[in-house]
């Protein structure tokens, strides 16, 4: 599952942030905010038109993303409390 997929308010765990071309720019710097592998991540709120951009909380910080920059982050399989 995408973190795009996520219903707002769920928590989930990062899996990986996946690269959608060699030395994808997008994809290190998410890793380098903290998307990695193992870290709690919750969907806070959604913009209002196409629901665009996401707020997302990872840790105790939170990001807004686009659709295609938050689609990049794949979620762990498993529930989370």
């Amino acid at each position: 599952m995408r973190l795009t997929e996520l219903p707002q308010g769920q928590c989930a765990l990062v899996g990986q942030v996946q690269d959608t071309q060699p030395g994808d720019v997008v994809a290190r710097r998410l890793r380098e905010l903290g998307f990695v592998a193992g870290e709690p991540v919750r969907v806070v709120a959604t913009g209002p038109f196409g629901r665009d951009p996401l707020l997302v909380q990872v840790g105790f910080t939170r990001f807004a993303l686009r659709r295609p920059e938050a689609a990049r982050v794949l979620l762990a399989d498993g529930v989370v409390a």
